[in-house]
């Protein structure tokens, strides 16, 4: 579950929030400042985010993967160069962004403002990235690490529980094909929440019969939970004894 803030109205509570006090504002400014913001200042010398957004995403992707090099010594290439995707992925960040209030504090033009640019999965991966790359101009590569290692350990279990879903996933394919010969299907059954924090509830069946059913923040999450509960299913159900 991820953590309730306050929602800041200013730069100094958003700091508040992040725990992050920049040096240099200007640089927090520009994370939070859309494209379209820019495109509507005719003249203006400022900068939109994503010269920032470039830099943090390339900083993120080596933290994350330097945090998960660390956390599952016995996982392979495959396994971890998953989990990155799965924690990188502009769903994933845009829930990350929303929660820390991002949304609400950044730049837009009145267009994009009026379509609910606040509240778009893009605009909000856009904006956090563009604060990671913030953070290293003004603080450097070692407070963007204690920063972002923080936010990983607040959310290890649900990393590991979407690690054990994958695991449950593959496990029920090998299961199935081994001892029926057959492939299990995956449905979405329905989705809910927000657009920045959409869940999706999906349906493994097997041989036309709904064996397990899960939910998540993206469809493959989804499909992950509802393999576990398909394995939990046909054990309790002696399917295969």
């Amino acid at each position: 579950m991820s953590p309730h803030f306050q929602r800041p109205s200013n730069l100094d509570e958003l700091q508040d929030v992040l725990g992050l006090h920049f040096s240099w504002p200007a640089l927090l400014i520009q994370a939070l400042t859309h494209p379209s913001y820019v495109n509507e200042q005719p003249g203006s010398d400022e900068d939109d985010n994503q010269r920032l957004e470039f830099l943090g995403d390339a900083i993120l992707s080596f933290i994350v993967g330097d945090w998960l090099y660390n956390h599952y010594p016995a996982s392979r290439e495959g396994e971890l160069t998953s989990l990155r995707a799965s924690i990188v992925r502009t769903e994933s960040l845009a829930e990350v962004a929303g929660w820390l209030g991002l949304g609400e504090m950044m730049r837009f033009g009145r267009g994009e403002k009026a379509n609910g640019g606040s509240e778009r999965p893009a605009n909000l991966c856009a904006a956090f990235e563009a604060l990671i790359g913030a953070v290293y101009l003004d603080s450097g590569i070692e407070h963007v690490r204690k920063w972002l290692w923080m936010l990983l350990d607040s959310h290890a279990d649900q990393i590991e529980a979407h690690r054990l879903a994958r695991d449950s996933k593959s496990t029920l394919q090998e299961l199935v094909q081994f001892k029926l010969k057959v492939t299990p299907v995956y449905s979405i059954l329905r989705t809910s929440g927000p657009d920045h924090a959409k869940r999706f509830t999906a349906v493994v069946s097997i041989n036309g019969a709904v064996w397990g059913q899960g939910s998540g923040y993206s469809k493959q999450a989804a499909e992950q939970a509802a393999a576990a509960a398909a394995l939990i299913y046909q054990e309790e159900q002696g399917i295969f004894q």
